[in-house]
């Protein structure tokens, strides 16, 4: 039976936003070592384009390398095979604002800790950074920097961040991935199916140890 592994599309540095004219690193992270996949993107004015098509400059494997960002690489980015599978796609924003949010590209584990990051192109110092979840007000920081100690799904949603003099950022998506969580229904499940086998495991225990005992008990099933 043949496995064919989906990569994942991986940004470094792992943000969504970027300034004009930082350096984007993306690679396709395949397990297989498979080497027919391809960085490719969707943008406004641009179409659906390969890297090394007029933008961005492929490496060794399946990584490409954007050296100078510009607002025209704002876009949907994705992996692609020579069998037209495709990868996660993540949404890059680059912008001319002065100031970015700086949040995870692709969806975080629940539980896991999400650093946010307000960021001025400048990196102006002793501002009062604002962050806001939805449009709603959720803190504020001296230092830039906001923690969410324990992602869960209550705290996906459109995050951004502004300051007192330089404006404020774009919205990014904050996405909660909750497929390494156990449920109760997957509980459920496990004890369903592993009651019966532990149930006859205690049965055959004590038809053994009546054996040797010379008598075999009897058991009612209703």
């Amino acid at each position: 039976m043949n496995t064919f592994y989906i990569p994942c599309l991986r940004v470094i540095p792992d943000r969504s936003q970027f300034f004009r004219y930082d350096s984007i690193s993306l690679s396709c992270d395949d397990q297989s070592n498979s080497t027919g996949w391809k960085v490719k993107r969707k943008t406004l004015d641009g179409g659906v384009r390969p890297c090394s098509s007029g933008w961005g400059v492929a490496s060794s494997g399946s990584t490409c390398f954007i050296g100078n960002t510009y607002p025209s690489d704002s876009g949907l980015y994705w992996c692609e095979s020579v069998r037209g599978e495709q990868s996660n796609s993540v949404n890059i924003t680059i912008t001319d604002r002065a100031v970015i949010l700086e949040s995870p590209a692709l969806p975080v584990s629940e539980g896991a800790a999400v650093n946010l990051r307000c960021k001025t192109e400048t990196n102006a110092s002793q501002q009062e950074f604002d962050f806001y979840k939805d449009g709603r007000h959720i803190g504020s920081s001296s230092t830039g920097e906001m923690t969410i100690h324990r992602a869960s799904k209550a705290d996906e949603g459109l995050y951004m961040c502004s300051t007192a003099g330089g404006g404020e950022s774009t919205g990014s998506w904050l996405a909660v991935d909750a497929s390494c969580s156990i449920s109760v229904f997957r509980l459920i499940c496990h004890l369903v199916v592993g009651t019966p086998y532990l149930l006859s495991t205690i049965i055959l225990g004590l038809i053994y140890r009546d054996r040797r005992r010379g008598r075999v008990p009897q058991f009612c099933f209703y």
